[in-house]
């Protein structure tokens, strides 16, 4: 389903050294902007001294780089900012992204930092940031409501801790999916609901179950917190924080089966194809996150004995908007040239995709023009929501009429989920790196056929 724009005034923001501070879509941002300083943080590589393991894993994970990353920085500064010297009303939700992404920069009142080597904005979501938050602003959690109290006390998930070095804490908050929440969810200008993995989560099966996010992305391990425990535990949070970046989650997280109707064919019959796939594993929808950019698609193809290899296109079901949801190279991202100040900029392939007519599972982002975009903050829309679900099955249907020159014998026919973390004709537009539009293969399936000749 198509919704029109929801527009949501942009209240109470608070001017700063000429740079509007965001709110959160309409509400407070929690007082947060400008209240504390750098120096009130430790530096990672100080939790390092005793905390070596948990330091070594989350150098690793993307919250490490949720600031340098070359396609955050990219994003953030190529587009978002260069939107902001075309439209000056939008440096309040634009400069709320380092809320998230560069908490100590936010909270230290550097609203606009400089690019990744340039100030401690480079720390992005540190061990002290997360450690020092002591509770929330509301519910639900969104738009980084976090409250914060960076000092000695350092807030954990285990109670009776001791340190050489600090006081601990125990916060229930750090147990829960409400606390990932502050920053995985997120509503833009608009009022709308541009990330909500948490709050999917929220209306999902794992959530009545009591099976939070921290379950699947930090583990829990036998061993100790720190060198100078006393004590081995037996679920000691690995700080991995793996997902949509890490390839070993990615794969397999679908699961795949197909069939044909008939196992055995002549040449001009009509052969129906079906593939089931199954989200056994992810607690929210795949995918998710920032699910403007993300691609998931799935390709099926008939190999015939002789060698030739035919596309079959998926079967389309007649939802309203279900264009978006079929793979196509059509122009779309026309915002872009806007943000860019090229007004002869006519869009950017949609998929940018070999083959189109392929299904793609996706949540559509739309701008205030009813075109589709990669901006959160100029997302005025959503379109239909065909990503899946947590424990959701989908099943897709492939009509195919058999050619009439078809060889016979054995056709095989295959099919491939592919994952990629932006689509590709944006990154080349962009400059971004390679490694960013890698495809995953996340699973795949083949069945058989016979085509006889009676």
């Amino acid at each position: 389903m198509r919704y029109q724009p929801v527009i949501v005034s942009l209240v109470s923001l608070m001017v700063l050294s000429a740079l509007f501070i965001p709110s959160r879509a309409g509400e407070e941002a929690g007082g947060t902007y400008g209240t504390k300083s750098f120096d009130d943080y430790q530096r990672p590589q100080a939790c390092r001294s005793c905390h070596v393991d948990i330091y070594e894993q989350w150098s690793q994970s993307a919250m490490a780089i949720a600031f340098t990353h070359h396609w955050d920085e990219i994003e953030y500064f190529d587009l978002a900012r260069r939107h902001v010297e075309q439209d000056p009303g939008l440096a309040g939700p634009v400069s709320g992204c380092n809320g998230c992404h560069a908490p100590l920069a936010w909270v230290s009142g550097l609203g606009d930092p400089p690019r990744p080597g340039g100030s401690r904005a480079d720390e992005s979501v540190s061990c002290d940031f997360c450690h020092t938050i002591k509770g929330r602003t509301g519910d639900p959690s969104f738009n980084f409501n976090y409250e914060v109290d960076p000092g000695k006390v350092k807030r954990g998930s285990r109670e009776g801790g001791k340190s050489p070095f600090h006081t601990t804490e125990y916060l229930e908050l750090v147990r829960t999916a409400e606390f990932c929440g502050i920053c995985h969810n997120e509503k833009d200008p608009y009022g709308i609901w541009v990330k909500s993995t948490q709050l999917e989560w929220k209306e999902g099966p794992y959530a009545a179950q009591g099976v939070p996010c921290q379950r699947c992305h930090m583990p829990g391990a036998p061993g100790r917190s720190a060198n100078t425990s006393q004590r081995e535990f037996p679920d000691i949070a690995q700080h991995l924080f793996h997902g949509a970046h890490d390839p070993g989650k990615v794969k397999g997280a679908i699961e795949m089966r197909m069939h044909p109707d008939s196992r055995e064919v002549e040449p001009g019959d009509i052969v129906v194809i079906s593939v089931q796939l199954f989200n056994g594993k992810c607690g929210h929808k795949v995918p998710s996150g920032s699910a403007e950019e993300r691609q998931l698609w799935l390709h099926v193809s008939a190999h015939c004995p002789d060698g030739t290899v035919y596309h079959i296109p998926v079967d389309l079901k007649g939802f309203e908007g279900e264009s978006e949801t079929v793979t196509s190279n059509a122009l779309a991202y026309q915002d872009m040239g806007m943000m860019l100040g090229d007004l002869s900029f006519a869009g950017l392939p949609r998929d940018a995709l070999e083959y189109e007519g392929d299904r793609i599972f996706c949540l559509p982002y739309f701008d205030p023009q009813g075109h589709r975009t990669i901006a959160q903050w100029n997302t005025a829309s959503l379109g239909t929501d065909y990503r899946i679900g947590p424990r959701e099955t989908k099943i897709e249907t492939y009509t195919w009429t058999v050619p009439d020159d078809i060889a016979f014998g054995t056709v095989t026919v295959k099919a491939e989920l592919n994952y990629r973390r932006l689509v590709k004709s944006i990154a080349e537009f962009l400059k971004v790196p390679d490694d960013e539009t890698e495809a995953i293969r996340v699973n795949d399936a083949q069945t058989t056929f016979e085509v006889v000749d009676y």
